[in-house]
């Protein structure tokens, strides 16, 4: 990415691998961001959403293998001297250095180890260097996640490019994912704002693995200027443009984190229609994403569609299971409510044993719909995560 060096490197706080990213534009950039909801945030979460009121930004350090979260006044002053590190190193406003952490949660920063690793970035600064940032910034991912478009702005070629980690703990809003985003165009910072807000909506925040919501959530987009183009203004058709190229590249990410779920063996797209409003699809659909019951049927490969029945039933939405069809992959299960027999069954659970399928649901109450992205749970998942933190 033009005007955009990056590095990844092992500092120690991990056991083998690279754990400590470093992003730094080439000069100060506009910054939007999107944090968790969660109320338990961490150090690093809450530092920097004191720092985007600013709406500008000069780097990103980024360690991996431990979430300093949950860790008191020690940790808020780890965040704090993890961004004055990189401010002191680089010669740039410590309010425009952002900072992020993902991990473990309740133990205490390898302060030593990590400002050896600041120093260690610094060298390494290349404008190659995204792939091993991305690297550096995995947990349980099973590979790095990039994705990247191109595109021409009144005549000028510009760029937007991502990388993200996430495996587990996935559940708007948003996830145990971290997500940073650059793009050479020159825009202000409340335009970035809109568009991301409205592309993570559509993105992060229509994917689950587990309904698990992290301490630690980020996704920080930030505006070089370095292209040609002419500044975005708000409302101007190059808006829309970049809004479309920015929620290409964020899908591609979430569907990355969707498909690396932790164990996860499928992909299922769960399609809600026929809902009173939009805000009900994704309640519905959300429940049967989210459940447990369902996921490990996918699991299994067993069309128990009396799980998706039970789990609509209890999302809390006005629905009439009478009305209700439902079908995988276009072959229908369920009519008005009712199963049509097991030769159907098996049918749909032929189509199951694909590694990707979706699961169709019409409850025939009005025009309203959506789609999430789920996996299955499997015993996989369970082993990764009781093992954890050993």
């Amino acid at each position: 990415m033009k005007g955009v060096r990056a590095a990844g490197v092992f500092c120690g706080i991990k056991r083998a691998r690279p754990d400590l990213a470093l992003i730094v534009s080439h000069r100060t950039a506009t910054v939007a961001g999107v944090t968790t909801r969660n109320r338990a945030k961490a150090a690093p979460v809450l530092l920097c959403e004191r720092q985007l009121r600013g709406g500008k930004f000069s780097a990103a350090v980024v360690n991996s293998g431990n979430a300093n979260a949950c860790t008191g006044a020690v940790g808020h002053r780890d965040a704090s001297a993890m961004r004055d590190e990189v401010s002191r190193l680089l010669g740039r406003p410590a309010g425009e250095v952002y900072v992020a952490s993902t991990g473990v949660i309740g133990r205490p920063l390898p302060m030593a180890k990590v400002r050896v690793g600041i120093r260690e970035a610094c060298r390494h600064l290349s404008e190659k260097g995204g792939a091993a940032a991305a690297l550096a910034i995995m947990t349980t991912d099973t590979r790095p996640k990039e994705a990247a478009v191109s595109f021409k702005l009144d005549g000028a070629r510009v760029a937007i490019g991502g990388i993200a980690k996430g495996s587990g703990m996935i559940a708007p809003h948003l996830a145990t994912m971290l997500c940073f985003v650059a793009t050479d165009v020159a825009a202000p910072a409340s335009l970035l704002r809109r568009s991301l807000r409205r592309a993570v909506t559509q993105t992060f925040n229509a994917i689950t693995v587990d309904g698990c919501m992290s301490t630690n959530d980020m996704v920080l987009l930030f505006a070089t200027g370095a292209s040609d183009a002419p500044r975005l203004r708000a409302g101007g058709a190059d808006a829309g443009l970049f809004e479309w190229a920015l929620h290409r590249v964020l899908w591609r990410l979430a569907e990355m984190i969707a498909r690396d779920g932790e164990g996860a063996t499928k992909l299922v797209r769960v399609e809600v229609k026929g809902t009173r409003t939009e805000a009900d699809a994704r309640i519905a659909a959300m429940a049967v994403a989210n459940s447990s019951l369902v996921k490990t049927a996918f699991f299994g490969e067993d069309c128990n569609w009396g799980r998706v029945m039970a789990a609509l039933g209890a999302s809390g939405i006005r629905f009439d299971p009478r009305r209700t069809d439902i079908a995988l992959d276009g072959v229908q299960v369920v009519r008005r409510g009712v199963g049509m027999g097991r030769a159907r069954e098996r049918q749909a659970e032929q189509r199951m044993r694909r590694t990707e399928f979706t699961l169709n649901i019409d409850l025939h109450m009005g025009d309203g719909g959506t789609a999430i992205l789920t996996t299955d749970l499997t015993s996989d998942y369970v082993r990764i995560n009781a093992g954890y933190r050993t």
